[in-house]
């Protein structure tokens, strides 16, 4: 895992778009995100159990996986969003960006690979994409013509039934109940 300040720069969402300004973990933590290296599943299952997350399920993206759906998808992933559950992901293999909201309303860019597990807070404005490592093909006109592979498989664990809804930021989503208990939080852990 790397954490950094996103640059917001135009370009590709999956380039690195890397400021130079990392951030670490225990920031990470101020913002309620969690972060573990799994190298065995037996951690993963463990983390599981402590958190009460009673099914898993796999999902690839890539589009050989996805088919014709699979530009839709990466760019519904890309929007910024919200979820009302906690966002859980435990990388099996590819790698990929989750980026997250920072108390300032900027982007902190996390670079997961293999191994890597993610908590995302209910309630945490986010988004994710593939890496450019993921990438293989040429920008024309500000459309990228795919001629490689892009990939990423993911476990995604849930408390309840599996399920992801996102919730695109807007009006509705700034005052979600979720949203505003994860605000809360955030303030306390501030004080505190």
């Amino acid at each position: 895992m790397k954490a950094y300040w996103f640059d917001n720069q135009e370009g590709d969402q999956r380039l690195t778009h890397d400021s130079g300004r990392e951030v670490d973990s225990s920031y990470l933590a101020r913002l309620g995100v969690l972060y573990h290296h799994c190298p065995e599943l037996s951690s993963v299952d463990a983390i599981a159990k402590d958190r009460n997350y009673k099914n898993r399920d796999e999902i690839t993206v890539s589009p050989q996986a996805m088919g014709k759906v699979y530009e839709d998808k990466v760019k519904m992933f890309f929007d910024e969003h919200i979820h009302e559950d906690e966002e859980i992901r435990y990388i099996r293999d590819g790698a990929g960006y989750f980026d997250v909201r920072s108390e300032g309303d900027d982007w902190v860019r996390i670079r997961l690979e293999k191994d890597d597990l993610l908590i995302l807070p209910a309630g945490i404005y986010h988004r994710f994409t593939t890496d450019e490592d993921n990438v293989s093909g040429t920008i024309c006109t500000q459309e990228l013509l795919l001629t490689g592979n892009q990939y990423i498989k993911a476990m995604r664990l849930f408390q309840d039934e599996p399920k992801w809804t996102p919730l695109n930021r807007g009006e509705e989503t700034d005052i979600n109940t979720h949203r505003k208990s994860y605000l809360q939080s955030r303030n306390a852990a501030a004080v505190a």
